[in-house]
């Protein structure tokens, strides 16, 4: 486990802001790119660690004001913006509570998310009060409303007029709230991907270990300029000393984000790192091979959020600088960072081992993370035992434990329960990931999967990654994904397949790429029983990442084409 800070020492997350405004007044610490929509011109608005340090304190002033207040609920509902970065080390600076929900998750899961988490104050641009009002978000509990851009309507208060409120300004060490690490900062919807969106409560302590870990596991220094695709991550860049550099895309489908706008970002202001989700990666990567463009100033790339295929990383190995590779953090909105692993070692020595069915390797747990594989069970576990670990080499659940691993679900207690081992015996708990997989004997943990998604046949289960990996060797297949037909114990494996050039295929070519699948498969074990494959149009996935298949949907899709 991490050692307490000093009592000198001010856990909150915003207390770097002002440590880097003295280190760094002058350097970048937000830059948002925007294109002109007639021209598709680029320019960037810009705030150095100083103006940051000193927006998010006249901020401050004026939120605490209109009477936000610390341990306050306050849902955040802001486009990526010089505002954005402003409000939440406002908010981080008052001891309020962001509340931060991905707006991609659909309307019904945005209200049910407010209702859960019931706010009492809401900061949002204009879109985000007119959605509020007309489907009644939160409506019962919200007190204050803040917004970012004209006030019509709704009433409440605008950024603008904050800054008359701001006469209480004291000096920067004083703004920043003393607070303890255990203590609720901030709490984040999980996507929805793969069931109902649960608000994840993160305490300081666990922002607190979240950068320090990052600095560990990638050698990120202040002075660096980072490429941040996703706004969350970009929160960590001025902690680290790092220049968030926002580029001009929709955070919500990174799949669609234009490469020639993030290829200008990362040349006008020579970025040194970059994170993304495979999605992303794959579109910039083949864009970049195409153009025959490269990217010399990265010192890394980091991609999140799903699997990347060996293929997609190797492909953007190639754009990097000699030294330079990218990284796969395994982890959840609950615990990130758990494991982590680079190309050199991942394509060096796991991919051949990855394409025969062995699972994705992840890597070696990240520093103060105890991660463990336990026998597979549906069911809530009252108290850890040793007795539960599965055997090295034998497919499990992956649990882990350590101070960035988040205690409960916001007023969810089942779903806590079912997520949550207790320790007694040594004090804290595990928390349940919902995946599969195992450790090989150099201790490295290997991803086979969700949990809920493997196909439990009358010969025993068949787990998702192991299986795929295998079919998607094939170069006309995109992707794959395997479903079961039927009911637990007795499923029928189904392999949906996304091909790589979609278009009109005859029924003889179909056959024949059938034909070959299941030839494929034949050359393994663990895959000759995938009899039934189906040619799908497009796979649905999620909106943030666009690299989780909802297999819910496509099981149901699959029912229909095997009877």
């Amino acid at each position: 486990m991490v050692e307490a800070p000093p009592a000198t020492v001010n856990i909150n997350i915003a207390s770097f802001l002002p440590q880097m405004a003295r280190r760094l007044p002058g350097e970048p610490a937000v830059v948002v790119q925007r294109a002109h929509r007639l021209t598709d011109a680029l320019d960037y608005h810009v705030w150095t660690f100083r103006e940051l340090e000193d927006e998010s304190n006249r901020l401050a002033a004026g939120l605490r004001g209109v009477g936000i207040t610390r341990g306050m609920r306050t849902a955040l509902m802001v486009k990526p913006s010089l505002e954005f970065f402003g409000l939440v080390f406002a908010l981080f600076k008052i001891g309020a509570v962001p509340v931060l929900i991905d707006p991609g998750m659909g309307l019904k899961n945005l209200k049910d998310c407010l209702g859960q988490a019931e706010p009492e104050a809401f900061i949002g641009i204009p879109q985000a009060h007119v959605a509020r009002v007309m489907l009644g978000w939160a409506r019962e509990t919200l007190k204050i409303l803040v917004t970012v851009g004209p006030r019509l309507f709704w009433g409440g208060y605008s950024t603008k007029g904050l800054e008359r409120l701001t006469t209480d300004m004291t000096s920067p060490e004083e703004t920043v709230a003393r607070v303890e690490a255990d203590e609720v900062a901030a709490i984040l919807f999980t996507s929805g991907s793969t069931g109902v969106p649960k608000g994840a409560v993160y305490t300081y302590g666990i922002f607190a270990d979240q950068v320090h870990c990052l600095r560990e596991l990638y050698g990120i220094a202040p002075g660096e300029r980072d490429l941040s695709t996703f706004p969350l991550f970009a929160l960590f860049g001025p902690a680290l000393g790092m220049t968030s550099v926002v580029p001009d895309m929709d955070a919500t489908r990174p799949a669609q984000a234009n490469p020639v706008r993030l290829s200008r970002a990362i040349q006008d202001w020579k970025c040194t790192n970059l994170f993304a989700s495979p999605a992303l990666l794959d579109r910039l990567g083949r864009w970049a091979e195409r153009s025959k463009k490269h990217f010399h100033t990265l010192k890394r790339a980091i991609s999140a959020g799903a699997p990347a295929s060996p293929e997609n990383l190797e492909r953007f190995q190639g754009l990097l600088r000699e030294g330079a590779e990218v990284f796969t953090p395994y982890g959840a909105t609950e615990a990130l960072p758990v494991c982590s692993i680079g190309t050199h070692e991942l394509l060096g020595e796991t991919a051949d081992r990855t394409a025969e069915g062995a699972g994705v390797c992840v890597g070696h747990p990240a520093p103060r993370a105890e991660v463990r594989v336990i026998r597979i069970t549906d069911s809530p576990i009252e108290r850890w035992s040793s007795n539960l670990r599965q055997p090295v080499g034998e497919i499990g659940e992956v649990v882990v434990k350590g101070p960035r691993v988040t205690r409960e679900y916001y007023k969810r207690p089942e779903q806590t329960a079912l997520a949550k081992i207790p320790d007694p015996e040594n004090g804290g708990f595990y928390h349940r990931m919902g995946d599969v997989g195992y450790f090989d004997k150099q201790g490295r943990l290997w991803f086979c999967g969700r949990k809920a998604h493997r196909v439990e046949t009358a010969t025993g289960p068949l787990f998702t990654i192991p299986c795929e990996r295998v079919f998607n060797t094939h170069p006309q297949v995109a992707r794959t994904a395997l479903v079961g037909v039927g009911e637990p114990g007795h499923m029928r494996p189904v392999l949906c397949v996304e091909l790589e050039r979609p278009g009109n295929w005859s029924a003889v070519a179909i056959r024949q790429l059938t034909e070959e699948l299941l030839d494929i498969g034949a050359r393994y074990p663990h895959t000759r029983a995938i009899r039934d494959i189906r040619v799908h149009p497009g796979f649905p996935v999620d909106i943030r990442h666009n690299a989780k298949i909802f297999r819910e949907k496509l099981a149901v899709w699959a029912r229909e084409k095997v009877r």
